[in-house]
């Protein structure tokens, strides 16, 4: 009977996390849409309104936490907004961006700072 038990709730972690791990394609869809990018920059860079977001180390759960109730200027997004299954598709695209370039990898800003 634990047997049983034990592959059950493993079977349905599982599941639980292929559902969480979202779609990144749909999420690119979404920050588009839902003006992500208005602060977030289009390639997750961040700027003056808002923070880097490409190569987050934000889990799923943490992301959509943070999107219920923010902290800084950030609205804060109910559910009616925008849906978990959402946000988890966000995450899923976030997840896709690059890390920024490191400072010693781009010329023009090793040019000007030999000058």
């Amino acid at each position: 009977m634990k047997t049983v038990c034990f592959v059950v709730v493993v079977l349905f972690g599982a599941v639980a996390l292929a559902q969480s791990s979202g779609n990144a394609d749909n999420g690119k869809r979404l920050f588009q849409r839902d003006g992500c990018w208005e602060c977030h920059g289009y390639a997750g860079q961040g700027g003056r309104d808002g923070a880097r977001l490409a190569s987050t180390a934000l889990t799923a759960g943490q992301l959509t936490r943070y999107v219920r109730r923010p902290t800084g200027a950030m609205p804060a997004y109910i559910d009616k907004v925008i849906t978990d299954e959402e946000l988890a598709d966000i995450w899923a695209y976030l997840k896709t961006m690059p890390a920024p370039k490191a400072v010693k990898d781009i010329p023009l800003l090793n040019e000007l700072k030999g000058q």
